[in-house]
């Protein structure tokens, strides 16, 4: 296998003068500068349209793009938008953070003055993306209208014909929400248009493109509306259980999620063929899928719905290495990684040894003190080459806060692994990225942050809290020559350059 590296950072976080990272000439700046610096891959987030929280993991579909990543600086080319009309919105004042608030409220402006003025029902390209899309698009263009018009609530609290799609409550709104409706197959037309140009140049530079797959889909979503028969629901398409983890040392009451759980029986009568058309939509948008909570596949964890806290949650066993066969079945061998991150029984590892995908492995776990021993799967010496390696994902610290944040113990126990006794701490993330590019594992990925040596300011979400997550942005001045000479340097150093492919 070839030794390869590359960059963890999400869209949102390219520098941006409209308020968040997009599709813009930033972003294709960025495929040149990764290029340069020797990487392979970029390791992008969720690209669904985010709900309350802006967490790209509870998203309003599992096939849609967010809007908030159409480069607008492309509609003024085009001559849909001016630039004045761009200059006079308030995205926020902040170059290194996202206004969510500010977002929202004004680029949906913008898109919508955009459509009005596109004609674009006549244009033949976008007849032919509606005729390849409707399988899903119809569904998901009509649940954000009438989300709208019911003024964002969820769709458990609509008018009754509506949530349980009675025939005679779709053709009313169809009706009544026409041009609402068209504007959000508008700008998923935009969106997937601008997304695949990216991703063929970044193609054409040698950069292949990372994704990232949520097990799980948002109770309030398109997907869940639209087709209740995949999931848990009672006849009036309520939850019956929903996701989440058990109590652990980390949080005694557990993690209550609320995705609605999949009907496993269902899926596989059906043949798993919504599973099927979910894939095989990603490998269309992605060289590689990252498969968030593999273990899911497993055993899954049910929590009546209604609970408060995970507590009363149990185990369900779930659909196991048949999804995975079907899946190569149907679409051939593709590539994955399976995020088997946390607490691993040896049925999770034997599910992950029976698909063949690498996992992962971070290697801020490798110094816990309450695992003091040589044979932690986290501590490098024992990764097989068939892993992708990571400082941190998004989920964690960086790796400077993480090492300013641990016991003086850990410390003490990662510097000795290290041999390292005279790096100064504010340079030691250095040393720990050298560290993860050395091991044997096949694939490894940095976040952005950690390159920069920046602290949990920087961090990119804190599971469990709401309201200060996935905002990061790096500055353009930060992705600087010197910058992206260390990176070629120490990817080179360590055998995993991209010219080597």
């Amino acid at each position: 296998m070839k030794r390869a590296a590359g960059i963890l950072l999400s869209i949102t976080s390219l520098p941006s003068k409209y308020g968040i990272g997009c599709f813009s000439k930033s972003a294709y700046d960025f495929v040149d500068w990764l290029k340069d610096a020797g990487q392979s891959y970029w390791q992008i987030l969720p690209l669904g349209p985010t709900s309350y929280g802006d967490s790209p993991y509870q998203s309003f579909s599992t096939f849609a793009g967010n809007p908030y990543f159409i480069s607008l600086e492309e509609l003024m080319k085009e001559g849909l938008l001016t630039e004045a009309e761009c200059r006079q919105v308030d995205f926020g004042c902040e170059d290194t953070s996202v206004d969510y608030k500010k977002i929202y409220e004004a680029r949906y402006q913008l898109l919508r003055k955009a459509y009005e003025r596109s004609n674009i029902h006549v244009e033949q390209e976008y007849c032919r993306f509606m005729e390849e899309n409707r399988w899903w698009l119809l569904d998901y263009a009509l649940f954000m209208a009438v989300k709208e018009h019911f003024g964002g609530g969820t769709w458990l609290d609509w008018d009754e014909g509506i949530r349980l799609r009675r025939p005679e409550a779709i053709d009313y709104y169809c009706r009544e929400l026409h041009f609402d409706i068209e504007f959000q197959c508008y700008m998923q037309f935009v969106f997937y248009k601008q997304w695949m140009q990216l991703k063929q140049y970044a193609n054409s530079k040698g950069i292949k493109i990372i994704g990232d797959i949520p097990i799980y889909v948002a109770l309030d979503s398109a997907d869940t509306w639209a087709h209740p028969e995949l999931f848990q629901l009672n006849e009036e398409n309520i939850p019956v259980a929903v996701a989440g983890c058990p109590p652990d040392g980390f949080s005694a009451t557990g993690q209550l999620w609320g995705n609605p759980l999949y009907r496993w029986d269902y899926h596989k009568e059906s043949d798993y063929k919504w599973w099927i058309s979910r894939l095989s939509h990603c490998f269309k948008m992605y060289d590689v899928v990252r498969v968030d909570h593999f273990r899911g596949f497993d055993e899954y964890y049910s929590i009546p719905y209604g609970e408060d806290t995970a507590i009363n949650g149990h185990w369900e066993k779930g659909p196991g290495i048949e999804l995975f066969n079907k899946m190569k079945l149907a679409l051939g061998p593709r590539e994955v990684i399976a995020e088997d991150l946390g607490y691993v029984t040896d049925s999770v590892k034997e599910l992950v040894l029976q698909s063949g995908f690498p996992g992962m492995k971070v290697l801020e776990f490798a110094f816990d003190s309450r695992d003091t021993g040589c044979a932690s799967d986290y501590l490098p010496h024992n990764y097989p080459e068939r892993c992708v390696v990571y400082t941190g994902t998004h989920d964690n610290e960086t790796i400077s806060g993480w090492f300013q944040n641990i016991s003086k113990d850990e410390q003490q126990l990662a510097r000795d692994y290290l041999c390292d006794y005279a790096t100064p701490e504010e340079q030691l993330y250095k040393s720990f990225i050298s560290l993860a590019m050395r091991s044997k594992a096949r694939w490894c990925i940095i976040p952005l942050q950690d390159y920069l040596g920046y602290g949990n300011e920087s961090r990119m979400n804190q599971p469990s809290t709401v309201g200060k997550n996935w905002k990061w942005r790096v500055k353009e001045t930060e992705l600087s020559e010197e910058l992206k000479e260390e990176i070629y340097k120490i990817t080179n150093r360590y055998g995993r350059v991209w010219q080597q492919w």
